[in-house]
C-alpha cells in the first residue's frame, strides 16, 4: 500500500495454484496425490490505482517456465528472489493483464522491491489447530517495506508492506469452509495481523497478533467479532476489533468475486486506530459448479 494510500499492488505465486478449475478437474480425475503441483503453479498481479485497476493471473506448468530453488521462484516470464541472506525480496514482474475488467493483453512490467526487516515469526503456525493440522501459515515479514518501479504502466511508489508463506496437505476446501484475513497499519510502524478460520467440522481458530516494526510479537485480547457490509456478491466480511462505540468500516472494495473479497478498511484494535487490508474467503461458495465455471475468464493456462 502506498504511504498515500491511493495505490495497492498486491502480488501472490502458487505452487499448486489452490483457486485454479484445471488443478480442481485433475484431482477430481486421479485423486490429490497422484497430481502434481509444479503442473499447476500460477503468478497474480493485481494493481489498484485511481486511474484504473489491472489484474493479471496465469497459470504455468513444468518445464522451462517453471524454476523452483531455494532462494528462487521464476514462473514464466515472472521471478521472484532472496537477496542479502533473506533480508529482501526482489520481484520481477512480466506478465499481461488477463481480467475482462481490464484492459485485456496490457502489459504489467517492473520491479518491486521489499525489506523485509525482522519482526515475522520463527516458524509457521497451524491454521487448522485442533483439527488435523494440514494447514499452515507463515508471516515471514509483516512489517515490511516496498519500493515499487513499475515500467508498464509507468508507476512508481513506496510504502508499508506484507510478506506471508502459505501451505497444505489437501486442498483448501476440504479443511475449511471460511476465513478471514487482515493486515493493518498502526501507529509508529507495527502491525496488527488477524487470521480467522472456521473448519469444515464448524470449529474455529481466531488469531489477532501485534508485530513490532523492529521486532517481537505479542497477542491482541479482548477484540469483538464485526460484521462488515457484505460485497455486492454477498460475500460475508467479518473481521474483529475493540469493543468501542466506534465500528470497523470498508474505505474501499478490491475485489469482489462470487467467493472472495479484498478491501481497504480502517479500525481500532488494541485501542489505537488502525488501517490496512481485509480479505475474506468462502470455500463452499468456492466449491459450487457455477463458480469453477467462471474460473478461467480470469486466467490464462500456458503449458510446458
Amino acid at each position: 500500500m502506498s504511504d498515500d494510500g491511493q495505490t495497492a499492488l498486491t502480488i501472490i505465486a502458487f505452487v499448486g495454484s489452490v483457486f485454479s478449475p484445471h488443478y480442481a478437474r485433475a484431482r477430481r480425475r486421479d485423486g490429490v496425490r497422484a497430481v502434481d503441483p509444479l503442473q499447476h503453479c500460477a503468478f497474480n498481479v493485481a494493481l489498484y490505482r485511481p486511474s484504473g485497476d489491472l489484474w493479471s493471473m496465469s497459470e504455468h506448468g513444468r518445464g522451462e517456465r517453471v524454476v523452483r530453488a531455494a532462494e528462487k521462484l521464476q514462473l514464466g516470464r515472472s521471478t521472484m528472489r532472496y537477496e542479502d541472506g533473506g533480508a529482501r525480496l526482489i520481484v520481477d514482474i512480466d506478465e499481461r493483464t488477463t481480467h475482462v475488467a481490464s484492459p485485456l493483453g496490457q502489459p504489467l512490467r517492473g520491479r518491486v522491491s521489499l525489506e523485509l526487516g525482522g519482526g515475522g515469526t520463527s516458524e509457521a503456525l497451524v491454521l487448522d489447530a485442533g483439527g488435523a493440522g494440514r494447514h499452515r501459515w507463515w508471516p515471514v515479514a509483516p512489517c515490511a517495506r516496498a519500493e515499487v518501479q513499475l515500467d508498464e504502466p509507468g508507476l512508481r511508489f513506496s510504502g508499508s508492506a506484507y510478506h506471508d508463506c502459505n501451505w497444505g496437505d489437501e486442498p483448501l476446501e476440504q479443511g475449511f469452509a471460511r476465513w478471514s484475513w487482515s493486515r493493518l497499519a498502526l501507529p509508529g510502524g507495527d502491525c496488527a495481523v488477524l487470521y480467522d478460520v472456521v473448519q469444515r467440522d464448524g470449529r474455529r481458530d481466531e488469531r489477532a497478533m501485534r508485530f513490532g516494526a523492529g521486532g517481537g510479537v505479542q497477542p491482541i485480547a479482548d477484540l469483538e467479532r464485526r460484521a462488515l457490509p457484505r460485497t455486492r456478491w454477498a460475500v460475508a466480511r467479518p473481521t474483529r476489533a475493540d469493543g468501542s462505540a466506534s465500528s470497523p468500516r470498508v474505505l474501499r472494495t478490491l475485489e469482489d468475486t462470487p467467493f472472495y473479497s479484498r478491501s481497504v478498511i480502517a479500525s481500532r484494535v488494541g485501542g489505537e486506530i488502525a488501517r490496512g487490508v481485509h480479505e475474506s474467503l468462502d470455500l463452499d461458495r468456492f466449491s459450487a459448479g457455477w463458480v469453477q465455471f467462471l474460473l478461467p475468464f480470469r486466467m490464462r493456462r500456458r503449458r510446458a
